[in-house]
């Protein structure tokens, strides 16, 4: 279940999420809300949702989701895995290579 202040932030940026239904965009798991936010949002985005849950976590729900298939990884763009992998690696402290 989202807390408050990430159902906000899922209806400021429901742009984002443009194939997931209305009544069903604020209960998005956590990898989908940062799959979609690192592949689709801006700068601002970005940093607004490391101030809503911390860069540590952010980078441990995207290893994660890079780590767990292929099908997942593909998820991504090349360019997002590779940008988020060099700057979780310099600033996120919780080792999740």
């Amino acid at each position: 279940m989202n807390t408050p202040e990430i159902k906000a932030f899922i209806r400021k940026h429901s742009d984002l999420f443009w194939y997931i239904p209305e009544d069903r965009k604020e209960d998005i798991s956590m990898d989908v809300l940062v799959e979609f936010i690192l592949n689709y949002g801006d700068l601002q985005t970005v940093k607004e949702l490391f101030s809503i849950i911390g860069v540590d976590t952010v980078a441990e729900h995207f290893f994660n989701s890079i780590n767990m298939s292929q099908r997942r990884r593909g998820n991504y763009f090349e360019a997002t895995i590779n940008f988020f992998t060099l700057l979780f690696e310099r600033y996120a402290h919780r080792g999740f290579n």
